[in-house]
């Protein structure tokens, strides 16, 4: 298969790998509560660490970001670097947007970051030292991925990423629509903070 006939195939098989719900599934498996009826009502590792399962949260979050990652590792090694980006940008529509879950899905963070690893490392570990500096400070996951998020395609950019930047960009605006509800959350200082069950 050419490198141009692959890009779409690239894009749905990242949108599969990424609409595989782990953080429902392993609830599911370790008899917790629906997880969509927990604090916020998102699939993601802090919704579940709302349960009060801190070993589940990091299996999901760690699941969750490879999701991105393998996509773009077989992606790119099939049809080269357009076919990695493209299925870095499926994984991340597949999580938030799964079909299986009738389109509800997670807010992106892990699989963000599971992206940039698998595409440039340094931007994971800058998103990840960022968003451990906000949450330290401010105790906000949400906050902590806006702030993180809103720099790292500025730091692809200062790298000379410009591409990889682009990419990233657009996940950094759908990002922000996926906390759209906690922003105004933040605004209104009623949003949870980071261990909080509700």
């Amino acid at each position: 298969m050419a490198p141009e006939a692959f890009l779409p195939v690239a894009l749905i098989i990242g949108y599969l790998l990424g609409s595989i719900p782990f953080g429902l599934v392993l609830t599911r498996l370790a008899g917790t509560q629906d997880l969509r009826s927990v604090g916020s009502g998102n699939i993601g590792a802090t919704n579940v660490l709302r349960t009060g399962r801190k070993g589940l949260a990091a299996a999901t979050l760690l699941l969750d970001a490879l999701k991105g990652t393998v996509a773009v590792v077989i992606a790119g090694y099939v049809g080269g670097p357009n076919a990695a980006m493209l299925a870095g940008l499926g994984a991340f529509l597949g999580h938030i947007f799964p079909v299986w879950l009738k389109f509800k899905g997670g807010k992106g963070v892990a699989v963000y970051i599971g992206v940039l690893l698998g595409l440039f490392w340094p931007g994971a570990l800058f998103f990840c030292l960022l968003w451990l500096a906000t949450a330290f400070t401010s105790r906000y996951s949400s906050l902590s991925a806006l702030v993180a998020s809103f720099a790292t395609p500025l730091f692809l950019l200062w790298f000379g990423h410009a591409a990889l930047a682009s990419l990233i960009a657009v996940l950094t605006l759908l990002l922000f629509y996926m906390h759209r509800e906690n922003i105004k959350r933040l605004q209104a200082g009623t949003e949870s903070r980071i261990g909080q069950k509700s």
